[in-house]
């Protein structure tokens, strides 16, 4: 089930819309059809994303019967819906994994040839000689153990067309091309199976990163910080997790700057899965409905990786299979 967030031309209310049949289909005129009351509950799912992915399949296969009724007695009902792109939900809070060794190799080694070029070129010659990756490059000995992350700033999201500006202390503004998950069953102690079925739904996710001020952050031994938390975007799309769940380690992806593409990566390759990163998060600690989950940058999906860093005027498109698209201005 694909799923976004509407006006209604009528009333400029927001609406939850449901992609039946190539159109955006309105969940509220739907409960409303036939002259019949929404009761309280369907009035909460008619607007509310993380309540309306706590429904099981027989109120879904229920409300695929009244949309299939709505829009064959409503014949052009896409004209009275203003697509706009609005956030699909509020995050309760983000947690942002580094599930790809692949991506945390090739990082370090393209921030120290953007920002430290004489120890690039050392490390470039140990690798050239001994076919080996520089060790600093790799992860640190935790990363292998345990699924690592940093908590973000939830309320900074943005979502599709939404102008991105670099920072005012930044010259080095990147993209993060990674999925994100939205919970709707909490969770504590959970074992990966338990995270899996808390997994509501699916969107794609840019960690929008000042590279500049991030390693300094990190090595002050805390953070990131001022690096991360300025503004964050996900998709206005969000796709059911019964649709990509089956998928998740084989979806394909790509970036797009100004329409060229980039870089086509794909989610295979985590070093630990979806469940048992969300089960470890949820060690000790609740985990509420509403709250966001990405896997990190899938390997090659940043500029910092690729070569191509964004710059003020471009367009930046990131796509994930399944999922969908999430495009934003640099300014």
């Amino acid at each position: 089930m694909r799923l976004k967030r509407i006006l209604l031309k009528d009333d400029g209310q927001p609406s939850l819309a449901i992609f039946h049949e190539n159109a955006w289909v309105p969940l509220r005129p739907v409960f409303a059809q036939a002259g019949r009351t929404p009761s309280p509950e369907e009035d909460r799912l008619a607007t509310d994303m993380v309540a309306l992915l706590q429904t099981g399949p027989d109120f879904r296969h229920y409300l695929e019967g009244l949309v299939r009724a709505y829009v064959s007695s409503h014949p052009g009902q896409a004209g009275f819906v203003d697509e706009t792109p609005l956030l699909p939900f509020e995050p309760r809070s983000y947690r942002d994994f580094m599930l790809y060794e692949r991506h945390a190799v090739d990082a370090a080694r393209g921030y120290t040839r953007r920002f430290m070029p004489l120890a690039y070129r050392v490390a470039t010659l140990y690798e050239t000689i001994t076919g080996k990756t520089f060790p600093p490059f790799r992860p640190k000995p935790l990363w292998y153990r345990r699924p690592v992350y940093y908590m973000g700033n939830h309320l900074n999201f943005v979502t599709d067309g939404h102008a991105v500006a670099f920072p005012p202390y930044s010259t080095a503004l990147d993209y993060e091309l990674e999925l994100g998950c939205v919970l709707v069953q909490p969770l504590k102690d959970a074992t990966p199976k338990e995270a899996l079925a808390a997994m509501g739904g699916f969107a794609v996710f840019n960690d929008f990163s000042a590279r500049d001020v991030q390693l300094a952050e990190m090595r002050s031994g805390l953070g990131p910080a001022k690096a991360k938390h300025f503004v964050n975007a996900v998709s206005s799309v969000v796709v059911s997790a019964d649709e990509i769940l089956p998928h998740v380690d084989a979806l394909r992806a790509e970036v797009r700057i100004n329409g060229r593409v980039v870089v086509k990566t794909s989610t295979a390759g985590m070093h630990f899965s979806l469940g048992e990163a969300v089960a470890f998060a949820s060690l000790g600690e609740q985990l509420f409905p509403g709250e966001f989950v990405a896997t990190g940058t899938l390997p090659g999906g940043s500029g910092m990786e690729n070569g191509s860093w964004p710059q003020r005027g471009d367009t930046v498109a990131i796509a994930i299979e399944k999922v969908g698209t999430l495009t934003n201005p640099i300014v």
